[in-house]
Parts: C-alpha cells; structure tokens; sequence
C-alpha cells in the first residue's frame, strides 16, 4: 500500500526521522492510548522518515502531524512554544534522538506514555567525523567504531554514531517493525491491521534493497562524492565509498585541505559526478565539480519531501536515487 504524506495544519508541521515508539511503562493494567475525538490514534513525528512509517504502518486507524515542516532542514528545527505544549497531547510520539536537538529537549519534557525513539529499533553506527576530513570508506566501519564528532553538531544518540539509518532499507525495515509493534500496543484494537501494514511496508523495502543490489553491483567504480555525509550506511549496505564534502553535519564548511583531498580523490577513483541535495545549500558541490570538471547531480538524503523531490514519497525518492547512483558509477 502506498499512503499519501498527510500534513495537518495542526501546530506541529515536519517528517520524523525514523523515530520509533520506545513505549514507556506506565501505571494501570492496559498500555493503550487514549484516543482523539475521531477514534483515531494521534500520532506525532518528528520528521518525514517518521512520518512515513507512521502513515505506512498506522493507515486509516491514525492521525499524524509532523514537526518539520517540507523544506525546512531538520538539523536546523526550532519549536515554539506552543508547538511544545502541544506534544504533550499526542497519543503518540515518534523521533529520532540525535539529529534534532529541539525535538529532543521537547519530547523528554513532554511525559507521553507512548514514546517511541527510532534509535533504539536498530544499530546505530559510526560513520567517520562530522568534519568530514580524511576518507569515509562506509564499507570499513569497523574501523571507524568509537570515534567522536571533533567539529559542527553531534548528531547520533551516541557521540559519534551517524542517525541516517532510514537510508538503508534494511536498517529502515528494522525500525518499521519496532513502530509496527509499538502501535500494536498502544492500540490493540487495531493491532492487526498494524500487523498486516507493517508486513507490506517491510516486503516493500527488502524489494528496494534488492534494486540497489542488483542495480549496482556492476559499477565500474564505487566511490561518491556527496555535499552531506548522509549515506554512510546506504555506502555501508552496498559496498561503496561515500566521500563527504561536508561530514554528517550539513552546516559544517571543508576545509581547502578537505577540497584538495576531493580532487584528488576524483581523479583517482574515477569520479564523473558530485552530487548535492534538496534542503541545504549546493555552493560548495557546484564549485568543486567547476574546478574538478566533473557533473553535478542530486542525492537526496530524504529528510523532507518537497516539490523539488524527485518523486512523491520515500519508496520513489529511493529509486531516484538509485537511478542517480548507477548513472554517475557507471552500473548498467
């Protein structure tokens, strides 16, 4: 099934970011939700990832409002007042702890039952520095475990640990699950057709991951330069090599050193294409590719759906990217 975003013009506009319903215990012998006057579960997300699952998985049985509204990036999130007085409302709260501070603050004051943390779903792992020095060869993770952001936000639930997990539909399959059941507990009156929508919403992202395998598994070379290290687990899941200009913070500027080093990168590994995004500033991608002779292209990390977009949901934004990925690798 394929549910359209619903954006409500209620007080809180934007996507979740994968977040899931870390169901706190809480007194009394049934851990459902209240319901709103409609009889429909009232589901807050943090950003689009979240937003996503919650509609996919929650159908005609919710009602979802995001904190971010589209076209807003995520990382840059600030809350009014009124908006966090209204979380407190929700019967449900779906985040990502790590890539909005703002959001965080608010949910940890906002002492709803059903509170659900996408981190918790999945392994949180290490992508390099959020400066974006040095290689970020995502394959050899490993290597990478335990290191701490030196530079810009740090982003992740732990210090170190890259959030962007929803760009890897494996990862992003695990979190759908832990919000399948988190909904079936805080409405089990409905806890099977949460069940039946989340088994489809999972059955769609293994197709997608098998796209990716199959689409680039021939690529004549494996290494990307992107504006934002948001792939690190997407380079990780099909064995590539994500090069950011700007580390896993969107904000934080290269240094010439940095700049060098992507050129020389480049010509080394074959580079045709660096790629920018939708909700952050293209100036430093567009000049490298200047100064290197190299195409420029979109890679859209999938932190808000705008009209911009390639395509109108995350299942058809993925498949842009794909698209995208074999063209600049050279996969047929």
């Amino acid at each position: 099934m394929n549910v359209r975003r619903l954006i409500p013009t209620t007080a809180v506009a934007g996507a979740v970011t994968l977040g899931l319903l870390t169901l706190s215990a809480c007194g009394g012998t049934s851990d459902a939700a209240d319901k709103g006057s409609d009889g429909k579960l009232d589901v807050v997300a943090s950003f689009y990832p979240m937003q996503y699952l919650a509609e996919q998985i929650g159908g005609g049985h919710v009602a979802v409002t995001t904190l971010t509204k589209p076209g807003v990036e995520p990382h840059d999130l600030e809350l009014k007042p009124r908006q966090i007085g209204e979380l407190g409302e929700a019967d449900v709260l779906l985040y990502l702890k790590g890539i909005q501070p703002a959001v965080d603050e608010a949910i940890a004051q906002a002492g709803v039952k059903n509170t659900v943390d996408a981190a918790t779903l999945t392994t949180l792992e290490a992508h390099g520095t959020s400066s974006g020095e040095g290689h970020d060869h995502a394959h050899e993770g490993e290597e990478h475990a335990g290191e701490e952001s030196h530079e810009g936000h740090d982003h992740g639930s732990e210090a170190g640990t890259d959030p962007h997990i929803w760009l890897d539909p494996v990862k992003y399959a695990e979190v759908a699950q832990g919000v399948g059941a988190a909904f079936e507990k805080a409405d089990p009156d409905h806890a099977t057709d949460y069940k039946a929508n989340t088994a489809a919403l999972v059955k769609k992202l293994g197709e997608l991951n098998t796209e990716f395998e199959t689409g680039l598994e021939d690529a004549t070379t494996r290494t990307f330069i992107t504006t934002h290290s948001a792939f690190g687990y997407l380079a990780e899941r099909y064995h590539l090599d994500q090069e950011g200009i700007s580390g896993v913070d969107p904000e934080s500027e290269p240094s010439p050193a940095r700049i060098k080093e992507l050129q020389d990168i480049a010509k080394a590994d074959k580079v045709s294409t660096v790629f920018f995004e939708t909700l952050a500033s293209d100036k430093t991608a567009k000049t490298l590719a200047r100064d290197t002779g190299l195409k420029t292209d979109v890679l859209d990390p999938l932190e808000g759906i705008t009209d911009q977009s390639r395509g109108d949901d995350y299942i058809e934004v993925m498949r842009s990217n794909l698209a995208a990925l074999k063209s600049a690798l050279g996969a047929k």
